[in-house]
C-alpha cells in the first residue's frame, strides 16, 4: 500500500513538471503565444489504441498489438513534430518550441511509467 502510494505520488509529480513546461512555454511573456497547448491532446489520446486493444475480446493478439502500437506511436510522434513546425514556420519561438519538447518527454515517461506500474497485471497483449 505504501509503496503504490509512492509510485502515484511520483506520478502526480511528474505529470505536474510536464504540464508546467507546456505552460511555460505558452505563458512565458518572451512567448506569449498558446499554439503549444494543442499538444495536450495528443496526451489525451495516446493511451486510447492500446486501451482499446487491451480491452477487446477479440482472439487474434498478433494483429492487435502492432496496430495499436503503431497508432500510439504515430500520436507520440505527432505531439513532438507539432512544436517543430510551428517553431520552422515562425509561429512560435524555438525556446517555446524546446520548452514543449522538453513537456512532451516528461509526460510520455509518465504514461509509460503507470502502464508499466499499473496496468502490467494483464499486459498478455504485449
Amino acid at each position: 500500500m505504501a509503496e503504490s502510494l509512492k509510485v502515484i505520488v511520483m506520478l502526480a509529480m511528474l505529470g505536474s513538471i510536464g504540464t508546467t513546461m507546456i505552460i511555460l512555454a505558452c505563458a512565458l511573456p518572451t512567448y506569449n503565444l498558446w499554439w503549444p497547448i494543442f499538444v495536450v491532446l495528443f496526451y489525451i489520446l495516446c493511451p486510447i489504441p492500446t486501451l482499446i486493444a487491451k480491452r477487446s475480446d477479440n482472439a487474434d493478439d498478433g494483429v492487435r498489438a502492432p496496430n495499436s502500437m503503431f497508432a500510439t506511436i504515430g500520436i507520440v510522434l505527432s505531439s513532438y513534430a507539432l512544436p517543430i513546425v510551428l517553431a520552422r514556420a515562425d509561429v512560435i519561438q524555438w525556446g517555446a518550441c524546446m520548452l514543449t519538447l522538453a513537456g512532451n518527454t516528461v509526460a510520455y515517461t509518465t504514461i509509460l511509467a503507470y502502464f508499466f506500474g499499473f496496468e502490467s497485471g494483464d499486459s498478455s497483449i504485449w
